[in-house]
């Protein structure tokens, strides 16, 4: 098998941590593969799977409208290619989102992974903080959870697999392909996120 071609989306956000993340995930597994910054379609196009990071949720639906990069994104994940969605990567994803303070608001949404998002569920920039999580299903267990304005998942449809849980509140998910996190895994030392995203990209190019 040729190596993985993993993408982390550049509009904006964490995209040098992401980078870093998998290059580190996919050394610690053994596999080769090119981790890179993706914007166009074209670049999109190629990629084996997708890492959706956090940044202004808003402001990134908008600019990659500008460029048709929405559009493939949801072509590339209907067809099968693993995606990972990150705090505002995660409301990018979803079929709705509302802010806990505005309401809804009129960003543009993938509308592929089936949940209900409320952004700044936590609060704003200043109530940031850092908690222990497990995500048994996945076998991930004593994570550290960076939450920055996070948001968190309020509805879930019926084939979403919820994987964690902070103070009763749904903080990651997964849907067939999909995964996607309210934290942000690529802000910790502990790279078992982004190895099971690694893991998921590699079995779905063998299927």
């Amino acid at each position: 098998m040729s190596g993985l071609n993993i993408g982390v989306f550049g509009i904006q956000g964490d995209v040098a941590e992401n980078i870093n993340s998998t290059k580190q995930a996919l050394d610690e597994l053994g596999e080769t593969g090119n981790v890179t910054l993706v914007k166009t379609p074209d670049e999109i196009e190629n990629l084996d799977g997708l890492i959706i990071p956090g940044g202004e949720s808003t402001m990134m639906g908008q600019l990659s409208l500008v460029n048709g990069s929405l559009k493939k994104i949801k072509e590339k994940i209907e067809s099968g290619m693993p995606v990972f969605g990150i705090c505002a990567g995660l409301i990018l994803l979803s079929k709705n989102a509302k802010d806990r303070v505005v309401g809804k608001t009129d960003q543009p949404l993938l509308d592929i992974l089936d949940v209900h998002v409320e952004r700044n569920s936590f609060g704003r920039q200043r109530e940031s903080f850092e908690a222990e999580i497990d995500m048994p299903e996945i076998g991930i267990s004593d994570f550290n959870g960076v939450f920055i304005r996070a948001p968190s998942i309020s509805d879930v449809g019926s084939n979403v697999e919820i994987l964690s849980k902070y103070n009763e509140k749904i903080i990651a998910v997964k849907q067939g392909n999909i995964v996607g996190t309210a934290f942000h895994p690529e802000l910790t030392v502990d790279g078992s996120m982004h190895k099971y995203f690694v893991n998921l990209i590699k079995q779905s190019k063998l299927n």
